[in-house]
């Protein structure tokens, strides 16, 4: 049986998930936007290491559970490993989300960065809305990779001259026919619940700003990669020296 990709990414995942959201933000999130006063039983579709758990356990109101479900087996057990310390009620179990049953049990669905990687994306959905009582919710943090290329600045350079946003869209498009990941599901996310039923639905956006100074970067054979997602050789080429530069 070949090993799971996200399993050989437990390092990449803890380093990039830490680039994502400040505390402050995710306060603000749980007390004025979701509103949440009342202790939660929150279940979290592809938890990977417990990522979301970690960061919302504290914040919820005492006496509140998180379930993750992840295929993972090594990401599962550095969850319960960085879990086994904290005070919190939390359940781990290993699956495949696509196949699982799921009681209608939980007061939050949520998922971070899951939904881009998968096949029927709009089917997770109404997974997770089965599995939350009346009045639960259902959260996804997931990526429109597009408005995020928009948004780089490199001072002392033109943006045209480090985003390719034609190329990039063209990229993420042929992507999501080509192997069903689409990285540009974020902004899509409230017309599929809509045609879901659900009600009080609403997107939030918010923009991560880094400061880039010095960045050590692993070339993965970037040109290969990028001509085998659709770009032509120049337009590789030239995204090739724009990575570079970012």
């Amino acid at each position: 049986m070949a090993k799971y990709f996200w399993d050989t990414q437990v390092e990449y995942l803890r380093h990039s998930r830490a680039l994502y959201y400040n505390d402050d933000y995710i306060e603000f999130l749980v007390k004025m936007v979701w509103k949440i006063e009342t202790p939660v039983h929150v279940i979290d579709f592809g938890c990977g290491y417990g990522y979301l758990g970690l960061k919302l356990l504290p914040l919820l109101p005492k006496g509140s559970k998180y379930t993750g479900i992840d295929l993972g087996d090594k990401l599962l057990q550095e969850a319960k490993d960085l879990f086994a310390a904290l005070p919190y009620e939390t359940e781990f179990v290993q699956g495949d989300i696509q196949e699982m049953s799921l009681e209608r049990k939980y007061d939050i669905a949520i998922c971070h960065s899951f939904l881009l990687h998968v096949s029927d994306p709009k089917a997770i959905l109404k997974k997770m809305l089965y599995c939350v009582e009346d009045g639960g919710k259902v959260i996804t943090f997931e990526p429109h990779w597009i408005s995020s290329s928009s948004g780089f600045y490199l001072h002392g350079y033109d943006q045209s001259s480090i985003v390719q946003l034609g190329l990039l869209q063209k990229l993420y498009e042929k992507d999501a026919a080509r192997i069903g990941k689409d990285g540009n599901i974020g902004m899509k996310i409230p017309m599929y619940l809509s045609q879901l039923g659900l009600k009080d639905n609403y997107l939030t956006y918010f923009v991560i700003v880094i400061m880039l100074n010095h960045l050590t970067r692993i070339e993965l054979h970037l040109l290969t990669i990028l001509i085998e997602r659709g770009a032509t050789q120049t337009e590789a080429e030239i995204q090739y020296e724009n990575e570079l530069l970012l």
